[in-house]
Order: C-alpha cells, then sequence, then structure tokens
C-alpha cells in the first residue's frame, strides 16, 4: 500500500489554477477534499477511490471526483450590512470505473487504464494522445507509483 499524501490537481481555467487535495481519511475508502478558504465544507473538492472485488472475484475500481460550483452573490445585503455567505448551487461530479479480470496482470490493466485516459483526453482520428501529451514511455503508467496510477495498475488502495 502506497501512503496517503497531498494530489494536486489544476482547473480548465484560461489560467489554470492548481488546488491541493488533502487526504481525509482512508477507511473504509481513501478520501482527499481541497482546504480552500472562505469556501464552506460543502463547497470544498472532493475527490475518492474504491476498490472492490466483485462476486466472480473480478475486481471493480472506481475513482469520483466533485466538484462543487458556489453561487454568486448578487446582493449587496440586507440594510444593516450583512450579506450572506454563499451555498452550493450544484456539484460537477466525475466518476471513472474499470472492472478489471482476475486474471489480468499489471501490464494489462496498465494499458487499459492507458487507452482507457487517452479517449477521455480526447483522442481523435488526427491525435492518439488528445489535449495532454502522453507520449512517455509505454510502461508509464505500468511503473508508476503515484497513488491513482498505481489504484487502478496494481490494485494498491492509499493508506
Amino acid at each position: 500500500m502506497s501512503a496517503m499524501t497531498n494530489i494536486l490537481v489544476k482547473d480548465d481555467a484560461s489560467t489554470p489554477v492548481e488546488f491541493t487535495l488533502k487526504p481525509i481519511t482512508d477507511n473504509p475508502n481513501p478520501q482527499w477534499r481541497s482546504m480552500i478558504a472562505n469556501v464552506p465544507l460543502g463547497g470544498q473538492i472532493r475527490f475518492s477511490s474504491d476498490v472492490t472485488q466483485q462476486k466472480s472475484g473480478d475486481w471493480k475500481v472506481s475513482v469520483k471526483l466533485e466538484v462543487p460550483v458556489m453561487e454568486t452573490l448578487g446582493a449587496s445585503g440586507t440594510s444593516a450590512g450583512y450579506v450572506a455567505p454563499p451555498k452550493v448551487a450544484y456539484v460537477d461530479t466525475l466518476i471513472v470505473t474499470m472492472f478489471a479480470n482476475q486474471r489480468s496482470t499489471i501490464a494489462d490493466r496498465a494499458n487499459l487504464l492507458k487507452m482507457g485516459m487517452g479517449l477521455v483526453q480526447g483522442a481523435s482520428s488526427t491525435t492518439a494522445t488528445g489535449v495532454l501529451a502522453n507520449t512517455a514511455a509505454g510502461d508509464a503508467w505500468k511503473n508508476s507509483v503515484l497513488p491513482i496510477a498505481s489504484l487502478f495498475t496494481n490494485l494498491e488502495i492509499p493508506s
């Protein structure tokens, strides 16, 4: 098992903002959360992972990213100057799930992960890498010690 550490992730803004997702718990499933100043707990970015062995013996590996969108303040407050804090307007959620046969190898799972992420990144008829360059050596996913790549390829749950 790899130790839970902070995870850095950038958004898709014209000038990307980097967010730090900090470990919250590893029991029963690893969870991370941003800790953005002046944003209530419900408005923090959340990330979680899960590995479950199915009745068939196959593995189900999932990650879930939740990005709350906060309301913007449209009024200047009450006559006394009170301005209510913004609330969560809605939450956008991304879930990635892989089903791996119990006989699959690390190389099999790494290959599936690399191809799947290539598709998610926008692979097309003109580029196999989509919007992100992932032209690293073919074993980059398989040999990665980064927590989420290792979750999918080695079935290694961060703790």
